[in-house]
């Protein structure tokens, strides 16, 4: 005679499925544990107590994550945003970061991978603990210290953000239209997919533990590639120039494309690409 738990089952074949997939398939769950995007009226505190994903790195760096979109891989590099420490952990950058996770969303290898910081909000004024990220209920994303002061805001009218597969930190309107993105605001970094407009930057920290602005900084001109010494006046160090093709202001960007950088004209076409083994980073 078959057992109650067998009559169970065998009536409430739903039941049963769902019984699988917890006991049996635990990873079909895990794999939805990513958490990519947030609506208005949210605030995160700099506080490991109120931010559970916080996860600590060999190297002395932690992460307290906000949005993550995992890999579509499931497993491989992973693009999340939030608050960042290296050392002490006395002071903090909101920023986006690219980590490595498990099947379930959850940031993986500790020992091996650090993060790696690919764009951050205001640099030159860390927050501490107890600082604020709040997406407010009039649309603004805005970072305060931990006695209230506004360190940064992106100042504008949205209802809601987005963290991207590609690690575009995005925000948008109630028709979904893109209003804002940490990609037209490169820090130190360009990642796959993202341009460099002309007249933008990409500069160096100051060094490996002050995250502030440093001299060094790659800029787009008109006519090409340029590298600079920050000073008065600034000092060229390194050009890779568009020739024989006339050129428009504001016309000429580069872009990170399979691990080279493409330069592209008004025309849209290819130029040139300089050969680059992984992400530029200053």
């Amino acid at each position: 005679m078959p057992s109650a738990d067998h009559l169970l089952l065998h009536h409430h074949g739903h039941h049963h499925i769902l019984l699988l997939l917890l006991l049996g398939f635990p990873s079909l769950l895990r794999a939805q544990l990513d958490y990519p995007s947030a609506n208005l009226s949210t605030i995160w505190t700099n506080d490991p107590s109120q931010l559970p994903r916080t996860v600590s790195f060999e190297d002395g760096s932690q992460v307290r994550s906000i949005l993550l979109r995992r890999s579509p891989n499931f497993f491989g590099p992973t693009f999340a945003c939030g608050f960042y420490c290296k050392d002490a952990c006395t002071s903090f950058l909101f920023a986006v970061f690219a980590v490595y996770t498990n099947s379930g969303g959850g940031i993986t290898m500790t020992n091996l991978a650090p993060p790696q910081v690919v764009w951050s909000a205001n640099r030159d004024r860390l927050v501490g603990t107890n600082a604020t990220l709040h997406l407010t209920a009039g649309g603004d994303l805005i970072l305060r210290g931990a006695d209230g002061t506004a360190v940064w805001s992106a100042g504008r009218s949205v209802v809601g953000m987005n963290i991207t597969e590609s690690g575009n930190l995005v925000l948008f309107d109630q028709d979904g239209k893109l209003v804002w993105q940490s990609f037209d605001h490169p820090t130190d970094s360009l990642v796959l997919g993202q341009t460099l407009k002309e007249g933008e930057r990409l500069a160096a920290n100051t060094s490996m533990t002050n995250w502030t602005r440093g001299q060094v900084y790659l800029t787009i001109l008109s006519d090409g590639l340029y590298a600079f010494a920050d000073s008065t006046p600034p000092q060229l160090y390194y050009q890779n120039t568009i020739t024989g093709i006339k050129t428009t202001k504001n016309s000429t960007y580069i872009k990170y494309l399979n691990g080279s950088l493409a330069m592209f004209t008004q025309f849209g076409t290819p130029d040139e690409s300089i050969s680059l083994p992984v992400a530029l980073s200053l």
